[in-house]
């Protein structure tokens, strides 16, 4: 069982040598500060939360019934309401981040919060509305969150480490394009030391689930998942490298989406190894709903960032019209590595059961997929892919911050060696050969896309997440992926295991330590739909037709 520990240890961040705890209070005290003391939550409150901490927001009485309406609406409702005069952009933003300064209270989500800025971003586009009669372009007035690593002007910003923290000079592309499309921006959220592990803790402290405050919410965008599921924000930008975006939507419960590599810009986000392309990282939303993931990668691939960003490919997304299609769907039950935990194996039954007749019906086909052969080897050697030659230690030392238990992990071998030139080569080699070789397997299950888990349970404990095969592996092979919740929650009367577990592999036996149905009570239950590459429409389209069927 988790040992019980007081909320103010729970958040606590990443500690280091005198010189960085100095300077690390500095900066934790100089966010606190930027929080109005009107929306300051009782000590009361802060002393003993529960465990879920959603309901907070609507009972703790510092917020309006108007604020608490507009921030239980998705993005695309946002834009419509705005678009129509029914809602001003100030309204809007204002609400947004009053509920954002809570939240960040309950889970240590935000790195900075600037709402006067944002205020006045939206005041403008308020005036040229009125001005005007129309919007400035599709996002015109909708508040948006920004993952720290993301540049935004006059913010503070990380590239995962306490000696890149910076005040940007300069919008990063993708912000660039969000601003140029209406944005609005308000907050910059947490993440990980190191960018590259599944727990989101750093010098401002670690984020908690809000489901489940003894569960993280993921990583590397975990401040942003834990901000959407509190409805601080109901669009944040994203990165994933390695299920940075989908590990962290399918912990909270909401949705994102990895597009494929080079569709979305990424040129000004920082990073601590610029020049890795052994896995390229993608640009992508989280958000409140299945249109928003459509809203955000519409909105954005309308601004051609192509033109800006020369490593972008113009890859247009297509969403099929699948009442006209026969949709063949795959269903992957495990990756033959990492067997999931029960909750996660229920809802895989459950959606198995709901399609089955379904899509034969429409004329399709429901497959069970095979797991590929030589997958672990792949995993291990997208680690290597990703993080080429280590310099993390370095940059701690710099800092005099200490390592997180999880960035020792990921940095250490067999996950990371130093390499010589011809050493990267073989690798990049042996990574494009097993590309070809998952293309062949993919076309022999005769499928379109595939329905998975996102990871190998719910939302795990504190730093024990070390398995990342059910995101990474479609990183590596650069396809698209899409995470959406089930409805379904973990429930330990329900979710045991029937009989002892038989370990497939040392990984597994690891996960299956792990699990204690007590723990993981009240977790959300999602599932991830795959494609091939530069079938992110097609990604889209069918998560949304699994999803009504899940839930009819």
């Amino acid at each position: 069982m988790a040992t019980l520990v007081s909320f103010k240890e729970k958040i606590k961040g990443v500690g280091g040598d005198a010189s960085y705890e100095a300077k690390a209070h500095v900066l934790r005290e100089q966010l606190e500060a930027k929080i109005p003391a009107s929306l300051r939550l009782p000590p009361a409150i802060l002393e003993d939360p529960p465990l879920d901490v959603t309901r907070i927001p609507e009972t703790c009485g510092l917020l309006t019934p108007q604020e608490l309406a507009i921030t239980e609406l998705d993005a695309t409702a946002v834009c419509q309401k705005i678009a129509a005069g029914e809602l001003t952009a100030v309204e809007a933003v204002t609400a947004f981040g009053k509920r954002a300064a809570i939240a960040h209270q309950l889970t240590a989500c935000l790195m900075d919060f600037f709402l006067d800025d944002g205020i006045k971003q939206a005041q403008q586009l308020d005036d040229y509305f009125r001005k005007e009669g129309k919007v400035i372009g599709p996002l015109h007035g909708l508040p948006i969150s920004v993952k720290s690593q993301c540049r935004l002007k006059g913010t503070i910003g990380c590239g995962g480490f306490f000696v890149n923290i910076e005040t940007s000079t300069e919008d990063c592309d993708m912000t660039s394009i969000l601003r140029s499309l209406g944005a609005v921006f308000y907050v910059k959220t947490n993440q990980p030391q190191s960018l590259m592990h599944l727990e989101s803790q750093s010098t401002y402290g670690r984020v908690l689930n809000p489901h489940n405050t003894s569960l993280t919410p993921g990583g590397s965008s975990g401040g942003e998942s834990a901000l959407v599921a509190m409805k601080g924000s109901c669009m944040g930008l994203g990165t994933d490298g390695g299920g940075s975006i989908r590990a962290p939507a399918a912990h909270c419960g909401i949705y994102g989406i990895r597009p494929s590599s080079r569709t979305t810009p990424t040129h000004g986000i920082l990073r601590p190894h610029h020049g890795q392309d052994g896995v390229h990282a993608s640009t992508g939303p989280i958000c409140r709903s299945a249109r928003d993931m459509r809203l955000f990668l519409e909105a954005v691939l309308s601004a051609n960032p192509a033109l800006r960003d020369p490593d972008v490919l113009p890859v247009p997304l297509k969403v099929p019209d699948l009442t006209q299609k026969k949709l063949r769907v795959g269903i992957m039950m495990h990756d033959g590595v990492v067997m999931p935990h029960p909750p996660t194996i229920r809802a895989l039954k459950l959606v198995k059961a709901k399609l089955q007749a379904s899509i034969r019906g429409r004329g399709g086909g429901l497959h069970p997929i095979r797991p590929r052969p030589r997958i672990q080897h792949s995993c291990d050697a997208s680690s290597t892919t990703r993080m080429g030659v280590p310099q993390s230690d370095v940059f701690l030392q710099e800092g005099g911050e200490d390592m997180h238990p999880l960035t020792e992990w990921v940095i250490g071998p067999p996950h990371v060696k130093d390499h010589d030139a011809a050493q990267v080569w073989k690798l990049r080699d042996q990574r494009d050969i097993f590309r070809r070789e998952y293309s062949d397997h993919w076309w022999s299950q005769n499928v379109d896309v595939v329905i998975c888990p996102p990871f190998q349970g719910t939302a795990s404990c504190h730093d024990t997440a070390k398995y990342w095969g059910y995101t990474a592996i479609w990183n590596l092979l650069d396809y698209p992926g899409a995470v959406f919740p089930t409805g379904l929650i973990a429930d330990p009367g329900v979710d045991m295991y029937q009989e002892p577990p038989i370990p497939m592999s040392a990984a597994d036996e690891y996960n299956i330590s792990l699990y204690d149905a007590a723990i993981f009570k009240g977790a959300p239950v999602s599932l991830q739909t795959v494609s091939r590459r530069f079938n992110d429409g097609l990604v889209l389209a069918a998560q949304d037709v699994i999803e009504r069927i899940l839930k009819s």
